[in-house]
């Protein structure tokens, strides 16, 4: 029978062992061998630790876990002094998800928007669209719809100068569009849901209100869509970019044939949309589809930082620099996309590769 000495001594090894997992993490995050989220999923999948290291931490709060670890290191021994990274970001008040901060971010949606697949959070002349449509943020109508209330709630607000589109998810930014979503369409839906999403990515490019991109970790097809048309792209050292529709059998929607070129030259967007391979952040920094590239619990902080800063900008110099810059043919270019997915879609391999993909088989295109 245990006795509560034993009780005692069980909850100090699990103490010390959570604590010192968690020491063990940082030192791994602050030597730059791997990301909050592979850490975190590390040690899940490896270690069996759940919830992970990091996000047990946000839940607990930082300044607690702080506490915890200067009586422990008194307790117990310089094995568990505090990590540098841990005091710096109690610090700046980023203590987890009680502060919307801490290794991950935590959406804090304003009355009223709290439900629905894009929650809207203002922090004074900031606004952030958070993404939220489990399990992977893909591009529905419905999602299209939320993003573009948040916008017209947003823009050409007096207090509001600029929009951060970030991910709830810590795992991606957008998977893509939403296949299944497509499939139950008509030419007339999917024509509608083209346009509407083209028109809204343009408000984007066309408007005093400065976008900017937070893209965390996977942005593919319409996610990657969605970042090509804000204003600035910054990237989480995770960060995967591409735009797979070609094995689909089917092309870009939402711009990706035309944002693309002129962001990171016509070669590599050919190549990028071609093959349909993606690409990390640091070769999108390269390339100049991304403007940074930050530690990933660095990325919200960061987004802020640009957002402040462009906020306090004049609105309507920004808004016609913005116009000026986008000069040339790209809405004679989106509508020439428009006209080839609508092609390719009701093609046989179009339907041929979107029924492979939900069916999880490899595709078998004839050309027609």
């Amino acid at each position: 029978m245990s006795t509560g000495r034993d009780a005692v001594e069980v909850g100090e090894v699990v103490d010390r062992f959570l604590l010192k997992a968690f020491v063990e993490s940082c030192l791994v995050l602050e030597d730059g061998i791997a990301t909050t989220k592979d850490i975190d999923l590390g040690m899940m999948a490896g270690a069996g630790i759940i919830p992970p290291p990091f996000a047990r931490a946000d839940a607990a709060g930082l300044d607690v876990l702080l506490e915890r670890l200067e009586r422990a290191e008194a307790e117990w021994g310089e094995h568990y002094e505090p990590p540098a990274i841990l005091r710096r970001l109690v610090a700046q008040g980023r203590l987890g998800v009680s502060s919307g901060q801490g290794f991950f971010p935590y959406a804090r949606p304003d009355a009223g928007w709290d439900d629905g697949p894009v929650k809207l959070e203002t922090r004074g002349a900031v606004a952030i669209a958070w993404l939220d449509r489990p399990p992977a943020n893909s591009i529905s109508p419905e999602v299209v719809a939320a993003l573009g209330k948040v916008w017209a709630e947003v823009d050409g607000r007096p207090d509001v100068r600029a929009l951060v589109i970030a991910s709830a998810n810590p795992q991606l930014f957008c998977a893509g569009a939403d296949i299944k979503a497509f499939t139950t369409m008509d030419a007339a839906a999917g024509a509608e849901l083209l346009d509407g999403a083209h028109d809204l990515l343009r408000s984007f490019e066309q408007s005093s209100t400065v976008t900017i991109a937070a893209v965390n970790a996977l942005a593919f097809g319409g996610g990657c869509e969605l970042a090509m048309a804000c204003d600035v792209r910054l990237a989480a050292e995770s960060a995967l970019f591409g735009q797979p529709e070609i094995n689909l059998g089917i092309i870009p929607g939402f711009g990706g044939t035309q944002r693309l070129p002129r962001l990171v030259g016509e070669a590599k967007a050919l190549e990028m949309n071609l093959t349909g391979e993606p690409i990390a952040a640091e070769e999108a920094f390269e390339f100049g589809l991304v403007n940074r590239i930050v530690p990933d619990h660095e990325l919200l902080d960061t987004a802020l930082a640009w957002a402040r800063k462009l906020a306090g900008q004049a609105p309507l110099a920004v808004q016609q620099i913005k116009r000026v810059s986008a000069q040339g043919d790209l809405d004679e270019g989106i509508a020439a996309e428009k006209a080839g997915f609508a092609t390719v879609f009701g093609s046989e391999d179009g339907q041929e590769g979107i029924a492979a993909f939900l069916g999880k088989r490899t595709p078998e295109f004839k050309g027609r």
